[in-house]
């Protein structure tokens, strides 16, 4: 579909089509109109549908013919051909007016820049104007940005093209989102963005997370104001988060996060491939626990729920440090950082925090605790052993190392129940890579991470944690398929993306390393290296576990 504009001196005449008499406005013939003012600043028209735009006059006296008064200038090249002015009628008060906008139901994209004009005199083409407006189809790129790669498209416009500076204060802005699938395209849509991330939010490509007025469907993902846009500036085959999520979702773990490739339109610029994913929230579409209120300080209602972060930037609001386990690689301290992402800390009450870090302790007192393989006196009385071993099958498979660190790393407990591993999370840094972890080429790298150093010890659970991998591995053997479907459904969009992002670049924020160790590859060859890794650690795990 081409992209059509309007133009600057052109004008477009768009007739009113009605059989009724002719309508004058009586006024007194001293009234002379001096400004016309629109109050709709931008209007999307779906294909084949209307909206009616309001606007009004200074001087509510002065009279003018509805049916061949009113018109549409365009501000730029092309004519609006894609767009009817129909049925101009007063409005109750007086002075004020609408109009009946509609889409001819073509194919053509377009983004117009208009304003209204009255004509002061019958039979003179001079014209008192509005103030200029956007017009434009529902799936019209904005600013005239028109992309087919075959993914969603984005378009996100901050209000008054603000930057988006900082990871703590929102900026409002708008979006729209434009698919191949008409079950996806979304209107115009309010929100506000800011920045998010840790190292990836100091790197040329930001991340970004968008909070909904209210909650919405995205791209078929089931409705919620939190979103977040992954840039993936490392990732050289874009699809690592991707096949991680699969992965996950493959396993018994209670949620995780559903994402979708896309392309993002910032404020008129194409900034690459992106991924639209779910935020990590309590929800009942995503983690579900119970939620909780403030009045729950007691008894049953104390008990959940609650999700925990475990991450080593130690940057949560609530947060402590558990002695138990090895909460850190070599050469980082031992202690474990937990940190409360839900209750809020606004919400969170002092009996709540006491509870959870209690329930901590005694879970870790457990784990080291002398008879810690007792099924109901040792770990598994407060943990819930199916899901710790699906989380770390993830974490292995995936090559992650990440889990002993910990970064990223996520638990949580529902009412009454035990504690569980999960959701699974930013899966881009070191994933299928020998890179960062050389030994991952024969054998297993989270084997002393956080409280797995000690659950391993138990021969029951790392009996059942082989038994799981036989299990999965059917499923796991169709991932290899699932990235070269991935590649194809990629390429166009890579093309582009890294003609404008360069990965290698990350080296200067990693101490003069690169990260994931296929920067400097095509992507082609990246994906190549991507799969072999992969089906080599199924078998390294296999031969190993």
């Amino acid at each position: 579909m081409m992209l059509r504009q309007v133009a600057v001196t052109m004008v477009l005449l768009l007739a009113v089509c009605s059989c009724k008499k002719e309508t004058i406005v009586p006024s007194p013939p001293a009234a002379v109109l001096t400004s016309v003012s629109v109050q709709e600043s931008r209007v999307v028209l779906p294909q084949g549908g209307s909206a009616r735009i309001h606007f009004s006059v200074e001087a509510p006296d002065f009279s003018f013919s509805l049916t061949e008064g009113v018109v549409l200038f365009t501000l730029s090249p092309g004519t609006p051909t894609e767009v009817r002015l129909s049925d101009v009628r007063p409005e109750a008060e007086q002075g004020t007016y609408s109009a009946l906008l509609s889409d001819k139901g073509g194919d053509n994209e377009y983004n117009l820049e208009l304003r209204l004009g009255i004509r002061p005199e019958a039979g003179k083409d001079a014209y008192v104007f509005s103030q200029a407006f956007v017009v434009k189809g529902e799936n019209a790129g904005t600013h005239g940005v028109v992309l087919n790669t075959g993914l969603p498209v984005m378009y996100l416009d901050t209000d008054q093209a603000a930057s988006i500076v900082s990871k703590e204060d929102y900026v409002p802005a708008v979006f729209s989102i434009r698919s191949e699938d008409p079950l996806e395209r979304l209107g115009e849509t309010v929100c506000s963005v800011r920045g998010r991330g840790n190292t990836t939010w100091e790197w040329p490509k930001k991340p970004y997370l968008i909070k909904l007025d209210k909650k919405e469907s995205l791209l078929g993902m089931p409705k919620h104001k939190r979103w977040v846009l992954l840039a993936n500036f490392m990732d050289r085959t874009l699809m690592r988060n991707l096949v991680s999520m699969r992965v996950a979702s493959m396993t018994g773990l209670d949620w995780t996060p559903r994402c979708r490739s896309i392309e993002l339109v910032l404020n008129g610029k194409h900034v690459g491939n992106y991924l639209l994913i779910e935020q990590v929230r309590v929800d009942k579409n995503r983690v579900p626990v119970t939620e909780m209120t403030p009045e729950d300080n007691e008894g049953e209602a104390l008990t959940g729920g609650y999700l925990l972060e475990l991450d080593f930037h130690y940057d949560n609001e609530v947060q402590w440090k558990d002695p138990h386990g090895h909460g850190y690689q070599a050469g980082f301290e031992a202690s474990i950082p937990f940190g409360v992402k839900y209750p809020d800390p606004d919400d969170l009450t002092p009996s709540q925090l006491s509870y959870i870090q209690g329930f901590i302790s005694m879970a870790a007192g457990a784990l080291y605790g002398a008879g810690f393989a007792d099924p109901e006196k040792g770990y598994a009385a407060y943990l819930d052993v199916d899901s710790f071993i699906d989380y770390w099958l993830v974490f292995e498979v995936m090559g992650n190392h990440e889990l002993g660190n910990p970064g990223s790393v996520f638990f949580h407990k529902d009412r009454g129940g035990k504690l569980k591993a999960g959701p699974c999370w930013d899966f881009d840094w070191g994933i299928l890579s020998y890179k960062t972890s050389p030994h991952a080429q024969t054998g297993l790298i989270n084997l002393k991470s956080i409280w797995y150093d000690r659950l391993f010890e138990d021969p029951s659970f790392r009996e059942k944690a082989r038994s799981r991998f036989r299990e999965l591995l059917p499923l796991l053997q169709t991932i290899p398929a699932y990235m070269e479907e991935t590649r194809e459904q990629l390429r166009p969009s890579a093309t582009l993306n890294f003609k404008m992002w360069n990965p290698v670049l990350d080296a200067s924020m990693n101490g003069g390393q690169i990260v994931n160790g296929d920067e400097a590859m095509s992507f082609d060859d990246a994906v190549d290296r991507l799969i072999a890794i992969f089906e080599e650690r199924l078998s390294v795990i296999a031969n190993t576990l």
